[in-house]
């Protein structure tokens, strides 16, 4: 396919017939609780960290909680950073379950072995909780280069505890999937093959189990972008993106049926928009104080020349290749 030389998201889909980008209902809220982790991932598009200070306020949790209520919103995915180092995270879970909504948390494994943090896998499985976790690649060396030297080995400690629980066994339905995220500028291999070399290689090895494994590509914004600089990578990979364009990626993208809010409460349209600070489009209303779904159906979305991130190849969402 021809390579965009221009790396404009809006003229691909122009292109292939889209006029533009428009949102359906919203049956997801992602709620990033902001940048505080216990890790410093190369390929974070968060940029987060030990160090970062943006955390979400009790308050404002407590005005995503009361919108998951009223709306009955179908899921919860909560993410960071480490979401589970923010105060609000354990009253987010329960009373987002209490409600009736699935809760996804994104989990990155190492979290487990900080001080006051050995319960989660416990606090996962009591609250029927999704776990979405961090594993870019069966082997120590390739994980280690990205996440931080050692954690893949506390990586596999932590997923053998979630096996003890009944996390990602067969027959379970309590779901771990694990996320992998090339090392690199380069899109991620056939998920479904990969999976099979997941499947074999983790419980081979280690005797680990998991229900699914979602690919996602490295998105060009923030920690990544960075590197993609500093290496003189960058217009190589962007022509790597806009070159594999795929318009059957566009129905499942994930900005068309969620909204992302960010740790101070405002809405965005995914998390890569967040972390761009690309608020909504139409004049609509931008916190989760003047959260109203009917409001938030069939808005334009916004777009940037990082969405080739999303519909590269196979695509990708936060649940992985979308076609």
């Amino acid at each position: 396919m021809k390579v965009i030389s221009s790396h404009n998201f809006p003229a691909a889909l122009r292109e292939h017939g889209f006029d533009t980008l428009t949102a359906g209902a919203v049956t997801t809220l992602q709620v990033n609780v902001g940048k505080l982790c216990n890790q410093a991932c190369q390929h974070c598009h968060v940029d987060a960290g030990p160090h970062r200070t943006e955390i979400m306020r009790p308050e404002t949790a407590g005005q995503i909680l009361d919108a998951v209520e009223r709306y009955r919103i179908a899921t919860v995915d909560i993410t960071g950073g480490a979401p589970e180092m923010n105060p609000s995270f354990v009253s987010l879970v329960r009373r987002s379950r209490a409600a009736g909504a699935h809760v996804i948390v994104r989990h990155n494994l190492t979290i487990q072995f900080q001080p006051g943090y050995n319960r989660l896998p416990e606090f996962f499985r009591d609250n029927g909780v999704e776990v979405v976790a961090s594993m870019p690649c069966y082997e120590a060396e390739n994980t280690d280069a990205q996440r931080g030297l050692g954690v893949f080995a506390k990586s596999i400690d932590a997923l053998r505890r979630l096996n003890a629980v009944g996390y990602g066994l067969p027959g379970s339905e309590l779901a771990l999937n694990l996320v992998h995220n090339p090392v690199g500028a380069s899109l991620p291999p056939d998920q479904i093959e990969l999976e099979q070399d997941y499947r074999e290689e983790l419980f081979t090895r280690f005797g680990i189990q998991f229900t699914h494994l979602y690919t996602i590509t490295n998105m060009p914004i923030s920690r990544f972008l960075h590197a993609l600089r500093r290496d003189g990578q960058y217009e190589q990979y962007m022509d790597t993106l806009a070159s594999a364009f795929n318009p059957r990626a566009i129905d499942g993208l994930m900005c068309r049926s969620m909204i992302s809010v960010g740790w101070d409460g405002r809405l965005y349209d995914c998390d890569f928009n967040q972390m761009l600070g690309m608020g909504l489009t139409d004049n609509v209303l931008g916190t989760i104080a003047q959260f109203e779904p009917s409001l938030l159906k069939g808005r334009r979305i916004a777009l940037g020349s990082h969405c080739f991130g999303c519909t590269a190849g196979a695509g990708s969402s936060c649940g992985g290749a979308v076609a």
